[in-house]
């Protein structure tokens, strides 16, 4: 049974840094093209980042250019999202997804993407 586990969240003021991870079992993320999306309260689920296969390739929408890092490590089959400069909108719950189809590059559509976590809340509030 493949699972992806968020963890990572939390309650952050304005400003400050969270890392989310996301941790597979089942399958091996080195496998597998990685996206990061996140859905905030009446809106539409948004990726915002995502890393290909060969590591080669990572993919930032441009509100979070310069602020939201993913990364891998295979050896402990997790992707990191590391956030810097949190902003108020950037509160969501954040998911991480899995996809066999994309390997040199990735992107952010979601219907790509075969096996989702369950998601771990980023709220950022003073």
């Amino acid at each position: 049974q493949v699972q992806l586990v968020e963890s990572g969240g939390g309650l952050v003021q304005p400003g400050g840094s969270l890392r989310l991870s996301c941790v597979a079992s089942g399958i091996s993320l080195e496998h597998f093209a990685i996206g990061w999306f996140r859905q905030a309260p009446g809106k539409e689920r948004e990726g915002v980042s995502c890393i290909s296969v060969t590591d080669d390739t990572t993919e930032n929408v441009d509100s979070v250019k310069g602020r939201f890092t993913i990364s891998r490590d295979n050896a402990k089959n997790t992707v990191y999202l590391q956030i810097t400069n949190l902003r108020a909108e950037d509160t969501a719950t954040y998911y991480c997804a899995a996809t066999s189809e994309l390997y040199y590059f990735c992107q952010h559509d979601d219907q790509l993407y075969d096996f989702w976590g369950q998601g771990t809340q980023v709220t950022v509030s003073s």
